[in-house]
């Protein structure tokens, strides 16, 4: 950064420096609630809406000013000159606060992106706040941490946690995730990884899924809660991503070796065998991941586990949609009264379960009342009830079959229950709850939803959105060693 001088008299600058000070302490004063000792005639001025237009101008116009930023691009052969007061900005980030210290003009390097954005980023400093799309988060959020301004720091953070679901035309949750990554937002990270798992059949057919990193791929595929229609999805655009990307056979190996085949029907990975040039290419990588799912489907699962451990990732199905898995629910006017359903899933993955069925019995209550909260007679007025509020319950699913049956043995089922939300004009998943055989419902469904109000967030047209997914696990009963 040069170091240039000044042409503005230093008392138009000690002039500027007193008048910002003077419209921030006004701005503070105007923003305090008065403490008047309950003085019925106390009352509140605040006009600090015109004070913040005045602080446009300030920036506007140049009035006052003591400082100048000078930012370089290299998209442009022209400087963008900023006439600023250094009192403002030294505030809000202790970068300039340093960089003006001596100096009165700075000359600041900023990529195309950033550059773009700088007179946004200026205006923030003055007022407080700032209005961004989806494709500036990125070049905003490099801004306010080069410039150590935190507050919009967390706020672009933010607003990039509450708007994965925004649609645009080139998708962008890929590109926050992998962001994220490199400046070590943990929080961010999460958040994306999880919206890309819980939609990933929308991604998969996007524009942003060419550019999934070798990275995010990998992580995808470990794992089990990812949200799509089958394996077989997912292996077709695991392949087109391979085809595109064409990395190194080490790195198509270890992603080809994460695709789960035992949930494949037979007859898919014979065509996949035939047709797939990725496989093909690679079918010395996985020729015995194909072999054994091939004896999965053959045998006997209660055969099949005497020799192999069944109890991996590999034998253990993701959220499929497809029917045989579960069902999907919509519940109209879901805070009415009581609902029940029932549907069928397949017993199991292997294809020696293929025909057998278990039906499944799904009670839904929008105020269930847990035993805390019920009503009970009370010892100080005889016969009295307490009151108990509509408002004290919560909703409550409740997923337990119709039926035993001695071909449950070495089986156990994981429940998934998938709730679909609107937003940004599509519906997507926004939570999902699983629980084990040993529980017939989620502890926490919905528990933070308020389904009396027909805007509630959980609401598509006044109607619950549910998709209940059976998961099969198969446990290793003998252990016996190959």
């Amino acid at each position: 950064m040069a170091r240039l001088t000044s042409t503005r008299p230093l008392a138009t600058r000690r002039w500027g420096c007193a008048a910002a000070f003077l419209l921030l302490l006004l701005t503070v004063q105007a923003a305090q609630k008065a403490d008047f000792s309950g003085d019925s005639t106390a009352a509140t001025i605040n006009h600090s809406l015109t004070l913040l237009q005045r602080l446009q101008e300030l920036l506007q116009n140049g009035n006052g000013s003591d400082s100048v930023l000078r930012v370089r691009s290299a998209a442009s052969d022209e400087p963008k000159v900023f006439h600023t007061h250094q009192l403002l900005l030294s505030l809000q980030s202790e970068v300039f606060e340093s960089l003006l210290r001596n100096q009165s003009v700075v000359t600041l390097h900023e990529p195309p992106e950033t550059a773009a954005l700088f007179e946004k980023f200026i205006r923030y400093l003055y007022c407080g706040g700032v209005s961004i799309l989806l494709h500036q988060a990125i070049p905003m959020h490099q801004l306010a941490s080069k410039y150590r301004v935190w507050g919009l720091q967390r706020g672009v953070a933010e607003y990039m946690r509450t708007h994965l679901a925004s649609e645009s035309s080139q998708g962008h949750v890929v590109g926050w995730y992998h962001y994220a990554v490199r400046v070590g937002d943990a929080a961010l990270q999460e958040s994306c990884l999880q919206f890309l798992a819980w939609n990933l059949s929308a991604v998969l057919g996007s524009a942003e899924w060419g550019s999934v990193s070798v990275e995010l791929l990998l992580l995808l595929l470990e794992r089990s809660d990812l949200v799509l229609h089958s394996e077989l999805e997912l292996y077709t655009a695991v392949e087109g991503w391979l085809s595109r990307r064409q990395p190194e056979a080490p790195v198509a190996e270890r992603v080809l070796r994460a695709i789960r085949y035992p949930m494949i029907a037979p007859s898919q990975l014979f065509r996949l065998q035939a047709q797939s040039a990725v496989l093909a290419r690679h079918r010395g990588a996985v020729q015995d991941l194909l072999f054994q799912a091939f004896q999965f489907h053959a045998a006997s699962p209660l055969h099949f586990a005497k020799y192999f451990d069944v109890n991996c990732s590999m034998f253990l199905p993701r959220n499929y949609l497809a029917p045989s898995w579960g069902s999907q629910w919509v519940i109209t006017n879901p805070a009415r009264d009581d609902r029940s359903t029932s549907f069928q899933t397949q017993l199991g993955p292997s294809s020696h379960d293929a025909g057998k069925r278990v039906t499944w019995n799904v009670l839904f209550s929008p105020r269930w009342l847990p035993v805390s909260l019920r009503p009970v007679y009370s010892d100080s007025v005889a016969g009295a009830i307490q009151p108990v509020r509509i408002e004290d319950g919560r909703p409550r699913l409740v997923i337990t079959p119709a039926m035993s049956s001695p071909d449950f043995a070495g089986v156990s089922f994981q429940k998934t229950v998938l709730v679909g939300v609107r937003q940004q004009g599509r519906v997507l998943v926004k939570h999902a709850y699983s629980f084990h055989q040993s529980s017939d419902e989620a502890a926490d469904f919905l528990a933070h939803a308020d389904l009396q109000k027909r805007t509630s967030e959980y609401l598509i047209d006044n109607s619950l959105h549910l998709h209940i997914i059976i998961k099969p696990v198969y446990h290793s009963l003998i252990k016996v060693k190959k």
